[in-house]
């Protein structure tokens, strides 16, 4: 499984591709294929709210478990895509285009050092599964 370079990743398998000022923020293939039939997803915090990095801002149902979603950045979330409602086949066909959740605009950029790359990500999960 490869993970895009163009990306950053956190410990709870969440991504996010930042753009200018603003952050996607979504789940990774490796989560959806753990979290098997996603039935539900919902962001907790409405637009307008601020998240600190590592707060729960939402939740997933799978047919085999329920999981928080986790903000990898700090920020104000500035957009909910609401499309996944209705098409959560999004998370396994477009996991990293389609399928983002919401949007954050970063605060403190500098909170992306802590976060992993594509290799690191890769190695992690790597770890993960032994």
């Amino acid at each position: 499984m490869s993970f895009p370079d163009n990306l950053k990743y956190s410990d709870s398998h969440e991504w996010i591709r930042v753009d200018g000022d603003l952050a996607y923020v979504g789940i990774t293939h490796h989560a959806v294929e753990q979290l098997g039939d996603i039935v539900f997803v919902e962001a907790t915090k409405d637009v307008g709210s601020e998240v600190e990095q590592g707060e729960a801002f939402g939740e997933i149902e799978s047919t085999k478990t329920a999981s928080e979603l986790f903000a990898p950045i700090s920020g104000e979330i500035v957009e909910v895509q609401e499309d996944l409602e209705n098409n959560l086949d999004l998370f396994s066909e477009s996991p990293y285009e389609g399928a983002w959740i919401v949007s954050i605009r970063v605060q403190n950029s500098e909170e992306l050092n802590s976060l992993m790359s594509a290799k690191d990500y890769e190695n992690f999960v790597a770890q993960e599964e032994h």
